[in-house]
């Protein structure tokens, strides 16, 4: 069976604790790897490698460092595909969402080889007299990033590419349930010419989430999941002194106002809501259709829904693939039977679903709840999966009321043709990123990504200029130099003197 071992000071290092994790093909259900899960011993291994990498890395040049960033990404250019397949092979998504995943977190690659603008500094001069005041900003140490199993590729590089562009090492702990990606993207790093222990892929489980959270030695930990690990990681690190931004989950909702494009806003949703299994934090779970549009909305929905073909992630014809482990899919499927319990009209009903050839496989298929209350489980919780819930209101403010109710604030959107509504819902709204018809409002890279509410812990958002912020601290430099027509007696500079 392969074993995904440990990356550290650059080469590959067998896990040495014993322990070691399952990893499955979703497909299938069958186990083909095993990653190593670290000890704490490791985890002071991985730490004190990058440690050692900063003292030279930390004081490069930024001619040095973007160099290398460049050519990191021609790499990860060439070997989209082969990252892609890995994704496939241990999350389960289909090959072109994993061709997405790696172009999205290929843009965060192509800002970080522009940190030199990102990284000047500020100047005032004759503040007083002969007195001038600059601002710039270095870099932390060494960092870690914990990522989650739904983008393993993606979401790593939303982190490690900014923090060694701007001087830091990186200690990355992915998933480990599908931890091939990280070690391919290391891998490639160094083949780009990253110097040992700059960036470390360490495996492992919560001993290992624990060690990187108390090490003195981490300046600042990066991180993406869920709501209540978020809470958890901010309270630990941040009670050891270090900086954090913790990622949590969501409740994304899509306001459809009577005005709307019916079909687009259709379209969207089912886009929004099934694609990737449903299991990612932008994904759209809430539909509220403002008005009489509900009962044709839903329709539409259902009559799109029902199209989507459902196989192996490897299959060209398949557009969504399963669930991540069978107990994921276990889960997911119970919330669709307790909203049926709980009063909703279940639409579609995707559980039960197998793909034939793959029984064995964590199938579930797409589901449409209508009329789901604001105290279902079905609504309350992120359910992670192609769970879509529809809720019905009379007007504008009533859907934006209940939007703001929801204790998360990831993601949101409306669908509407009048400019003024979507200018005071944008405006009114409690959430982090919002989209005008556009049904996922994932930024550029050039912009941050985060939430309000529950769905965010600490101060910055991920990448973009927040992300740069994170990974430098500023300083400020006043200066005063005498005039060196000032200089002492017997001292001849070549300028006049004064006197």
């Amino acid at each position: 069976m392969k074993t995904v071992n440990h990356w550290i000071g650059g080469k590959t290092v067998e896990g040495a604790s014993g322990n070691y994790g399952p990893v499955t093909d979703p497909a299938t259900g069958a186990v083909t790897t095993q990653v190593a899960l670290a000890s704490l011993e490791e985890v002071d291994a991985a730490v004190a490698a990058a440690k050692d990498a900063y003292a030279t890395w930390g004081t490069s040049s930024l001619a040095a460092r973007t160099a290398v960033l460049f050519r990191y990404r021609a790499l990860l250019d060439a070997h989209r595909d082969e990252i892609a397949a890995l994704i496939t092979a241990e999350h389960g998504k289909v090959h072109s969402d994993a061709l997405g995943e790696v172009a999205r977190g290929l843009e965060i690659v192509e800002l970080a080889c522009g940190i030199t603008t990102q990284l000047k500094g500020e100047l005032s001069t004759q503040v007083s007299s002969r007195v001038d005041v600059s601002s710039i900003r270095q870099s932390l140490g060494v960092v870690a990033g914990i990522t989650p199993f739904n983008f393993p590729a993606m979401v790593p590089m939303w982190m490690f590419p900014l923090a060694i562009a701007c001087g830091n090492t990186f200690v990355l702990k992915p998933s480990e349930k599908d931890p091939s990606a990280a070690n391919l993207l290391a891998e490639l790093a160094a083949e780009a010419g990253l110097p040992d222990g700059v960036l470390n892929v360490l495996h492992g489980d919560k001993v290992a989430v624990d060690g990187l959270l108390n090490h003195p030695d981490v300046a600042a930990v990066s991180f993406v999941g869920s709501t209540p690990i978020a809470r958890y990681i901010h309270a630990t690190a941040s009670a050891n002194g270090k900086r954090v931004q913790a990622l949590g989950g969501a409740k994304n909702h899509m306001l459809v106002l009577p005005d709307a494009d019916l079909d687009a806003a259709a379209d969207a949703a089912v886009s929004a809501a099934y694609g990737s299994a449903g299991e990612r934090c932008m994904a759209i779970s809430a539909v509220v259709a403002v008005g009489s549009v509900a009962d044709e909305l839903v329709a539409k929905i259902k009559e799109r829904a029902e199209k989507i073909k459902i196989g192996p992630g490897n299959d060209p014809v398949s557009e969504m693939g399963p669930l991540i482990t069978a107990a994921h899919r276990d889960k997911v499927a119970s919330y669709v039977t307790g909203a049926a319990a709980q009063g909703a009209d279940v639409v579609l009903d995707g559980t039960g679903y197998t793909v034939e050839g793959f029984e064995d496989g964590h199938w579930i298929g797409l589901s449409l709840l209508d009329h789901v209350s604001t105290d279902s489980d079905a609504y309350r919780d992120e359910i992670f999966g192609p769970v879509l819930c529809v809720l019905r209101t009379e007007t504008y403010e009533e859907g934006v009321a209940l939007m703001n109710a929801s204790p998360f604030g990831n993601g949101t959107a409306i669908f509407t043709r009048d400019g003024g509504a979507a200018r005071r819902f944008q405006l009114e709204i409690e959430a982090g990123m919002v989209g005008v018809n556009v049904p996922i409002p994932v930024p550029v890279g050039y912009h941050s990504f985060g939430g309000w509410k529950d769905s965010l812990f600490g101060d910055h958002h991920i990448y973009g200029n927040d992300g740069v912020h994170f990974y430098t601290r500023g300083k400020v430099v006043t200066t005063r130099w005498p005039d060196p027509a000032d200089a002492p007696a017997g001292v001849d500079l070549g300028f006049p003197r004064n006197h």
